[in-house]
């Protein structure tokens, strides 16, 4: 397109005001020459008639390239909805949908628009949604086996503080176990779920990978990335296959990281891939099929009010643990664990634990790379290996503050005004507030 042939159609429109076949060629002109404010004028007139869905299409993608993935978004859900089967606006919605993390629908759209046109591909979705499709021989080299069983050689020893968390781990999960007589005599099965909440970097995974070390048993990591597939079907197939793996693998911990990405509240769902899946993990919980005597099922979250209430139904995740930023006990005892095999220098090991309130584990870990970091700039100066020392770490602590005070500033909400069923008594009680 030329600027003569954007004159002509200017010309055409004012002796044909009225003609919208003519004001549409001239929207898409402006978009083709990337002038968007013009093109988007255009189109908001004809999408305002309700001429033709092509206009809306337009206006979406002008949107979109204006980094407006919201009103993008917005308009072509509506024309969707509305019966618009083009595979140009299925593609569009799918990059939308991916700038605003909406992963799973994204999928969905994608596989849409690739089924009514296969030549219409694009290589960041591609990318980014990893379907990069796999030979057979590749596939079997990668077999699940080799993917996702691990054995730990991590236990409760290695897990600093958290002793009422191992206490109840232990009644739920290692005695059966390690008695399995007398849960039988009074009819109770081996296995069930405890779901770990809390905020980030305070050792739920760790914990759990102790968990399975513990006990002797082998442990299964898997997360969001793991189980989907932009195939309909596929995320539940491959979400079913791991389930199965463990029950191959009992006595097996089954830990599913930040779960709440799996299993979102149904109803904030309007696609229907996600309910499906959700209902897959449900059944697969209960044992519908399969029986999951042995699997030792661990969930994880930061955000446990996004997780759907079927969730904590008794028989699935029906304990429900909160593990706070380690106390002052736990802080000195992570300390000395963590500095155990480090050149040291008259460690005050209470002193430094009780300047770390609210840290998280994660967060003593920071302190100690900063203040590891002190001592290497001197000992590349005089080549001598320097001991950390107390001023060394009380240094690293002014600088870094505890991550998880924006996480207790959302949960605090939560537990005031959304817990009716007490279910975040732990956060008040850990923050001192009174019911």
């Amino acid at each position: 397109m030329n600027e003569q042939t954007l004159s002509s159609l200017k010309e055409a429109l004012k002796h044909s005001p009225d003609n919208n076949p003519l004001r549409l060629l001239l929207a898409e002109t402006y978009l083709a020459m990337n002038r968007l404010n013009e093109a988007e004028e255009e189109f908001t007139y004809l999408a305002r008639n309700d001429v033709d869905p092509k206009a809306k299409f337009g206006l979406a993608d002008v949107y979109y390239r204006k980094g407006n993935y919201s009103a993008c978004n917005v308009i072509l859900e509506e024309i969707i909805d509305q019966g618009y089967n083009d595979s140009r606006a299925f593609l569009l919605y799918s990059k939308g949908l991916m700038q605003e993390n909406s992963i799973l629908k994204a999928r969905e759209f994608y596989q849409k628009a690739l089924l009514l046109d296969p030549n219409n591909t694009s290589d960041d979705l591609d990318e980014q949604l990893r379907l990069k499709s796999e030979s057979l021989d590749e596939y079997e080299d990668d077999s699940l086996d080799h993917r996702f069983l691990e054995k730990p050689n991590v236990n409760f020893s290695d897990v600093g503080g958290m002793d009422s968390i191992k206490k109840e781990i232990d009644l739920k999960i290692i005695k059966p176990l390690t008695h399995p007589e007398m849960y039988k005599a009074y009819g109770k099965k081996v296995g069930g779920g405890i779901l770990l909440y809390g905020p980030p970097g305070c050792g739920k995974t760790y914990l759990a990978k102790a968990t399975a070390g513990q006990v002797n048993a082998k442990f299964i990591s898997v997360g969001l990335n793991d189980i989907l597939d932009m195939w309909i079907g596929n995320s539940e197939k491959n979400l079913h296959d791991i389930f199965e793996l463990a029950r191959d693998n009992s006595p097996c911990v089954f830990f599913v990281d930040e779960i709440d990405a799996l299993g979102a509240s149904r109803t904030d769902m309007k696609q229907s891939s996600g309910r499906h899946l959700i209902n897959q993990f449900l059944q697969e919980l209960d044992g519908i099929e399969s029986q999951n005597e042995g699997i030792l099922i661990i969930g994880a979250t930061n955000t446990p009010w996004n997780l759907d209430p079927a969730f904590r139904r008794p028989g699935r995740f029906d304990r429900i643990l909160f593990v706070p930023p380690p106390d002052e006990k736990s802080r000195e005892s992570i300390l000395r664990l963590k500095l155990k095999d480090k050149p040291i220098e008259n460690l005050d090991y209470l002193s430094l634990a009780k300047k770390m309130n609210h840290y998280s584990g994660a967060d003593i870990d920071a302190i100690i790379d900063r203040a590891i970091e002190y001592k290497l700039e001197g000992s590349f100066e005089d080549g001598q290996i320097q001991p950390i020392s107390n001023k060394d770490l009380l240094n690293a602590i002014k600088i870094h503050k505890p991550s998880t005070q924006e996480w207790f500033a959302t949960a605090k909400n939560f537990a005031l005004f959304a817990n009716d069923s007490g279910l975040y008594d732990e956060i008040l009680d850990y923050l001192k507030i009174k019911k």
